[in-house]
């Protein structure tokens, strides 16, 4: 390009640089959120979600770098704390979404590449014989075959006079971050899955400790039954009934064990390990087992720094960015070549100073009739950000709906187990009178198995209860992100 060319040029350039970037400035969409937690004011909240009334939340904004913390060191159980980590370690769906997130950051290197000088260093040797005709001689005159080689260092700029190459770095890093944020969402749901797991299998061993007992005292009974049938003071039906609820007791116990089984399996995979190769001892989750207490009145970060809700905010600038690259593609874009180097016939004359050779050139090229491709580019990119927006928007509205869903269940769990605690005392005096009155000669044995009946079902509502408000529990933590910053919030208080 001359100096002439460039000085006519220059004036077009200007205006076009003034033009400024083509990406459009992100705006943050506004979201209606609650002013507080609806159930962290509930009158009848306990321990397990207190915290202080009226309690302000603002619209979420990442907060990705918050720490997060251990949060199941809350719940003092080694097992927990060494299955967890060995999850982390060896879960083949984290190590898939450490590798996207690797990928990723190379596809945001590559982009940023592309606003770089670009410089290549190339060597080369031919061997031609051209034809009379391309010679300029007479047809049939031979002509001898010619050696030529060339050493040459290329370089070539594009200079970025809209931002296109930025809007593309922009989007990528974006895309690199939301990859990241969505692995962490995997760690926080591998870790809360394991957590859940483990307590639900801890809860079966309970439950097969209380049908096991009943196992016992149904075995107990046949035996009882059978000596008094043997003796006469009793007839055919009581032995039937007693070993029919025998038979009912084992089954439930079998069934049991298939759930245990089922569950035991869903753990392996989460630890990465084979099925057949991973068994838990039993660990029932007993009546004194600990649960950290969750403060309700958390601040608004808790719920900012959640991982899928940094993903779409990231996804979302992305998207933006994207449509500074659609937009870009419809302007003037101009490069800088330049290449220098030696050709010679024999190689060793390559490097001398008089086999020397050089171009250097610019291009500044503009599409002017593309059948509408540019502008439905930048159509769809709007409407990708639209997308973008909605999904965020979803990612903050779900994240308070699991918060609520959670403290609810925490609070009602908490007011089921009050009743089941006054239930099971009940049941158990009930049952205890049953035995006595049945013995004594003064009630049927119907009367006897119905209230034994009905103490093994509290029974087992009990140990439910526990293993429900511990998953629960876990899941509360999930929802805000994976722990809390509170004072007092790693301490444990008796789970019912």
């Amino acid at each position: 390009m001359t100096p002439k060319l460039i000085s006519h040029l220059s004036p077009v350039l200007a205006a076009l640089l003034l033009a400024g970037c083509v990406t459009p400035a992100f705006k943050q969409p506004q979201i209606e959120t609650p002013t507080a937690f609806r159930e962290s004011q509930a009158p009848s909240a306990t321990s397990e979600v207190a915290g202080p009334e009226g309690s302000r939340w603002k619209p979420a904004q990442p907060a990705e770098q918050q720490p997060r913390g251990q949060w199941w060191l809350a719940f003092n159980d080694q097992a927990l704390t060494a299955l967890i980590e060995e999850a982390t370690a060896n879960n083949a769906n984290l190590s898939v979404a450490a590798a996207r997130v690797k990928q990723a950051r190379a596809i945001a290197g590559i982009a940023n590449a592309d606003r770089l000088p670009q410089v290549g260093v190339g060597v080369d040797a031919q061997r031609a014989r051209p034809s009379p005709l391309e010679a300029k001689l007479p047809e049939g005159t031979p002509t001898p075959g010619q050696t030529s080689y060339n050493a040459s260092l290329t370089a070539s700029w594009e200079i970025d006079l809209f931002g296109r190459l930025s809007a593309g770095v922009s989007a990528a890093r974006g895309d690199a971050a939301a990859t990241e944020a969505n692995y962490r969402s995997v760690l926080l749901s591998l870790q809360a899955d394991v957590a859940q797991t483990y307590f639900r299998l801890r809860a079966l061993d309970a439950e097969l400790d209380t049908v096991g007992e009943t196992v016992r005292l149904r075995e107990e009974s046949v035996k009882l039954t059978q000596r008094r049938f043997d003796l006469g003071d009793i007839g055919e039906f009581d032995l039937s009934r007693a070993r029919t609820e025998l038979s009912n007791a084992r089954a439930e116990a079998i069934g049991l064990q298939r759930q245990r089984a089922t569950t035991e399996h869903q753990l392996a995979v989460l630890l990465g390990k084979p099925a057949a190769n991973y068994v838990a001892g039993p660990s029932p989750l007993l009546d004194g087992a600990l649960m950290p207490t969750i403060p309700a009145g958390m601040p608004s970060s808790l719920l900012e720094r959640r991982p899928d809700i940094v993903a779409a905010q990231r996804t979302m600038e992305a998207s933006n960015a994207r449509i500074g690259v659609a937009r870009g593609a419809m302007f003037p874009a101009l490069s800088l070549n330049a290449a220098g180097g030696g050709v010679a016939g024999s190689f060793a004359e390559v490097f001398k100073w008089s086999s020397r050779s050089w171009v250097a050139g610019a291009l500044l090229s503009m599409p002017l009739i593309d059948g509408g491709r540019n502008r439905n580019n930048v159509i769809r990119s709007e409407a990708a950000l639209e997308e973008s927006v909605g999904i965020y928007r979803q990612s903050v509205l779900n994240a308070f709906a699991e918060v609520e869903d959670n403290l609810a269940g925490l609070r009602i769990l908490a007011g089921q187990g009050e009743q089941i605690d006054a239930a099971l005392v009940s049941a158990r005096r009930s049952a205890d009178l049953a035995q006595k009155l049945y013995d004594a000669g003064r009630s049927s044995y119907l009367e006897l198995l119905d209230a034994q009946r009905n103490l093994a079902l509290v029974e087992r509502s009990a140990v439910q209860l526990r293993g429900n408000r511990a998953v629960t529990t876990v899941a509360l933590i999930r929802a805000l992100g994976g722990g809390w910053d509170a004072p007092g919030a790693g301490q444990a208080v008796a789970a019912r």
